[in-house]
């Protein structure tokens, strides 16, 4: 008997539906937009972005789109068949998956990107926003406008930014907590972005991540015991960290973008003499950055980059007796 396959529906990819919307959002140089079938998926947006100083990199200020589809979760049926695919569409793309996948797909010259999150991924709102949408947001503001994304902390003061890199247990976060505190402008905890040729410097100063034992540096009683009531966030690595949102607490957030100054690498070695910066040569800051940035080194316009931040400088920023100390290390490197 031949079998007949009836019309699935007359809108299988839900193309027809009007999708809702955020922005625009003024984010990392791009003018954001962002559109769903979700308003829990909106929220988690409004949760990252809201609120948040716009910068500009240039004067063309590129439009960008993320579709962000929630699919519903598989329906209970027999473990004999595979789940069935569910159809999406979303900022111009129509696609299928089972109940159980999340995707993301980024395309930078059609400056757009679709995030794919099934109901289940809900349950895990941190890991939706910082694996799925901030995946998309940031390599389409990279790839769409040729940012080179570092693994780095900035901070910053009278427009001029440093930026901070170092390896696990250097104490990246504890200075950037504690020159956060001291007024430094605040422009990125760990992801930061740099044009090549302008070397100006942008981030999204929503959150910083801090962990219990960099709360002993704290002189402030009242602000150990707000960031203590923060909500708590548990890393892939198992590692559990105070979420501290930035805005609307009186920190200085960098208005707009910095221009590099330098870069300083921390180093957990203890400073000789009370001399916390060591000067780096060209060769020196340039092999470090190699190393330091694996991802960036690989992409276009790394070596213009290393030409450019050559001519500003590098520095090794070994630990002094207390975070307080590599502070006005910083701060006097801002002011040359």
């Amino acid at each position: 008997m031949k079998t007949v396959m009836p019309e699935l529906y007359a809108d299988p990819f839900q193309e027809r539906t009007k999708a809702l919307t955020r922005g625009p959002l003024q984010l990392l140089g791009g003018r954001f937009r962002f559109e769903s079938n979700s308003d829990q998926l909106l929220r988690l947006v409004d949760v990252a972005y809201a609120g948040l100083p716009g910068h500009r990199l240039s004067t063309d200020v590129p439009d960008l789109r993320v579709g962000l589809v929630l699919i519903p979760r598989e329906s209970g049926r027999s473990r004999s068949e595979p789940a069935s695919l569910e159809m999406f569409s979303g900022v111009g793309r129509v696609g299928g998956a089972t109940g159980s996948s999340n995707v993301v797909t980024v395309s930078p010259e059609g400056r757009a990107a679709l995030v794919v999150v099934s109901d289940g991924m809900l349950r895990f709102p941190y890991h939706t926003r910082y694996e799925l949408i901030e995946f998309a947001v940031f390599t389409l503001a990279a790839r769409a406008q040729g940012l080179i994304s570092l693994h780095a902390a900035c901070v910053g003061s009278g427009g001029r930014g440093l930026l901070l890199m170092g390896p696990s247990g250097s104490g990246k976060s504890t200075v950037a907590l504690q020159c956060l505190l001291e007024g430094l402008d605040f422009v990125s905890e760990d992801s930061t972005f740099v044009a090549p040729d302008s070397l100006l410097i942008t981030g999204v100063p929503n959150f910083l991540h801090v962990r219990s034992d960099s709360l002993r540096w704290v002189k402030q009683a009242r602000t150990v015991t707000a960031m203590r009531a923060c909500p708590v966030i548990r890393r892939r690595s198992g590692v559990r960290k105070f979420e501290v949102d930035l805005r609307g607490g009186g920190h200085r957030l960098a208005t707009s973008p910095q221009q590099l100054s330098a870069v300083v690498f921390l180093s957990a070695r203890p400073a000789a003499a009370g001399r916390l910066l060591r000067p780096l040569s060209k060769r020196e800051l340039t092999a470090r950055l190699t190393a330091n940035q694996a991802y960036a080194a690989g992409q276009p316009g790394w070596a213009a980059f290393c030409r450019s931040v050559s001519l500003a400088g590098g520095f090794e920023l070994r630990r002094g007796r207390h975070p307080l100390e590599a502070v006005d290390a910083l701060r006097e490197l801002l002011n040359r």
